[in-house]
């Protein structure tokens, strides 16, 4: 299964080569510089959609909130089970 987490692109470093094109996405406080090479069309201040250190697509603020969401109920299910495995010792 492959994921892509949702960040926010804050700069941008352009290049001759459009695949080249890098820039710094947040991901919710932490910052990674990623690969722009398949997103041409996008600018700071867009969502995107980063798997293995590339951003494979921009989405919407929405979009995101909601994926970023997903993953916050899917970490407290995660320590709700180690709770449970914990007790039960």
């Amino acid at each position: 299964m492959c994921l892509a987490i949702p960040g926010k692109l804050v700069s941008v470093e352009d290049s001759t080569d459009p695949l080249l094109r890098t820039g710094e996405v947040d991901f919710s406080g932490i910052r990674k510089q990623i690969s722009l090479g398949f997103v041409p069309e996008a600018k700071i201040g867009d969502y995107v959609l980063v798997h293995v250190g590339t951003a494979i697509q921009v989405i919407n603020e929405d979009e995101a909130t909601k994926i970023l969401s997903y993953f916050s109920q899917l970490n407290l299910a995660e320590e709700f089970q180690e709770n449970e495995n914990t007790n039960k010792t």
